[in-house]
């Protein structure tokens, strides 16, 4: 699947990564050029470097990462020809069906090759693929697409209405997977396209719950047991690396040197406004104004202060517990700066930036309901040979 080399080379698939929701595959054909919101490239500038490269514009406004395909990062790129199946669903159907190194699966539903790719990968050279496609266009769009992914030695595709004439395997795979408009209508050459000699499974992906109760029924009418319906649905989590949240000390502090700037701007200001009055004519000497001002602001700032104390909540972390926050020393807050006796416990440091965890509040929306069923091997009864009584040579003489 895909290019092995550490650097890219001309005809090769890379992914395109945009931004974290917008991916685009990419066919490198030197003399072309990839334009985008994010600058300008040229493919022959992508040739020789290595998968995984941050690439710069040109222009030198913005840049792309050029990837290395996988099947996770092709479902999230790949183009759409119908609806696709998500990550989430992949993984549950792989790890249900079974799906393992060696395995035989047949998919009846090509699509857009979404699920395909993620099986061809976990089958492995070893293992086979068998997938079936009703529209004749998109089954030459994906049969294009495996030649190009290096996956035609892993996977038979074939354009063909399994619901009317079944599949082209009998007795062979391991499991099934169904994704179909009437998948009730296929459970039955399912059945004898699976192994007769061990346990089989098989999936059948429906949007709709009636669609759900009709496989059922189907799936009970033809043997199918522990038959199962399940609903995937994904909820992200963002983790973020913000700042952490400044000691109380360091708080009152800088409030407090912010108080005193206001206080010695507003004493300016009215020293200046009283001496432009002396000015004016006014007989009161500027010491004596000056004087009277410095008074009256400092009984303000007291009465301030002594209510600002009184109303406040706030509760002095641990390590500065017992600290003259009024001292401009010690009111600094930064653990290494608190003064401690020798006998004394070992000073915190506070971390700069910590990780935050968020819960997504809305859950991702509904694809498919995935119904699970199990056929248990065949074992044909054992054939008992008729008993032939033995006859003496005495009787046969009498």
């Amino acid at each position: 699947m895909w290019s092995a080399a550490r650097e890219i080379a001309a005809g090769d698939v890379v992914v395109v990564w945009l931004t974290r929701d917008y991916l685009q595959p990419l066919v490198i054909t030197p003399g072309k050029e990839f334009n985008s919101k994010f600058g300008h490239y040229r493919h022959s500038d992508l040739v020789g470097m290595p998968y995984g490269s941050k690439v710069g514009s040109r222009k030198g406004k913005g840049f792309i990462h050029v990837l290395r395909p996988t099947p996770e990062l092709w479902t999230m790129a790949l183009p759409h020809r119908t609806q696709i199946l998500y990550l989430a669903d992949i993984a549950f159907i792989t790890s249900h069906l079974d799906i393992k190194p060696g395995s035989r699966v047949i998919e009846a539903g090509t699509g857009s090759g979404s699920f395909s790719h993620s099986v061809v990968r976990t089958v492995g050279s070893n293992g086979h693929l068998w997938s079936y496609e009703f529209h004749e266009a998109r089954a030459a769009k994906a049969r294009e697409e495996f030649e190009r992914h290096g996956m035609d030695n892993v996977i038979t595709l074939t354009h063909r209405n399994v619901c009317k004439d079944g599949f082209t395997v009998e007795d062979t795979v391991d499991s099934v997977f169904l994704d179909l408009p009437a998948p009730w209508e296929a459970v039955e050459h399912a059945k004898q396209a699976l192994r007769k000699d061990r346990m089989t499974r098989i999936c059948c992906f429906s949007p709709c719950i009636e669609q759900v109760l009709r496989t059922v029924n189907a799936l009970n009418d033809a043997g199918f047991t522990d038959i199962t319906m399940y609903e995937t649905l994904l909820r992200p989590v963002e983790v973020s690396h913000v700042p952490v949240s400044q000691p109380i000390g360091d708080i009152s502090e800088k409030l407090k040197q912010a108080e005193r700037k206001r206080e010695e701007k507003r004493l300016q200001q009215i020293a200046a406004g009283k001496q432009n009055k002396r000015k004016r004519g006014d007989g009161t000497p500027l010491k004596d104004q000056l004087e009277e001002a410095s008074e009256v602001d400092t009984a303000a700032g007291e009465r301030k202060r002594l209510k600002t104390n009184e109303e406040s909540d706030t509760v002095v972390p641990e390590p500065l517990q017992g600290m003259d926050l009024d001292s401009s020393e010690e009111a600094v807050g930064v653990a290494p700066s608190i003064p401690l006796a020798p006998s004394g416990p070992p000073v915190q440091i506070f971390p700069s930036k910590v990780n935050l965890s968020k819960v997504m509040p809305e859950v991702r929306g509904h694809t498919s309901y995935l119904t699970f069923a199990s056929l248990m091997p065949f074992t044909p009864p054992a054939e008992t040979e008729p008993s032939t009584a033995a006859v003496s040579p005495a009787g046969a003489a009498d």
